[in-house]
């Protein structure tokens, strides 16, 4: 049968069971940049009252006159790298539910940055120079990355994701 005869919920899942965890990871975390952005956009309209993470990027690169440079680097920080990391590392993270596996990874990913990127640009451990409640929101966006990217992720890998977690514990049961 060819692709033109097939369902298309069939064609398309048969083409999101082929993509690798790497594309899938992408895709994931491209949506839950996303996310992100509507929630710092609507911080920005409203306020705004912290620093968020595309206005802490262009300090970290000397680019505070750039606004769009910070929301560039969120989205490929997002894409290429906090997501086909999730990819990679989803299967082997202890918890079940991919949502928490998400909202793992991105608070390690928050606390990796914290620890390493952001002194090194001059904004103190975790950023905390640009205050509390700039850390408290860069704490709530990675947590509502992290579940996004958990989410899609779940959604794209599907069924046959699911049905080997179940015959993995049937297997371990026996």
């Amino acid at each position: 049968m060819t692709l033109r005869n097939q369902n298309p919920k069939q064609a398309l899942g048969g083409a999101l069971v082929m993509m690798s965890r790497v594309y899938k990871g992408m895709i994931a975390g491209f949506v839950a940049a996303l996310a992100v952005a509507a929630l710092e956009a609507a911080q920005l309209w409203a306020g705004p009252w912290v620093a968020g993470f595309p206005r802490l990027v262009t300090v970290m690169l000397g680019t505070d006159s750039i606004p769009w440079v910070g929301w560039v680097g969120h989205f490929l920080v997002g894409t290429l790298i906090l997501g086909p990391l999730f990819g990679i590392l989803c299967p082997r993270m202890p918890t079940e539910m991919p949502e928490t596996k998400g909202v793992v990874f991105a608070v390690g990913a928050f606390i990796v940055m914290g620890l390493t990127i952001a002194p090194l640009t001059g904004i103190g451990m975790f950023g905390m120079r640009a205050g509390f409640f700039t850390v408290a929101w860069l704490v709530l966006t990675h947590v509502v990355f992290g579940a996004v990217m958990g989410n899609v992720y779940a959604r794209m890998v599907g069924k046959a994701w699911r049905q080997e977690r179940v015959r993995d514990h049937v297997h371990l049961a026996h």
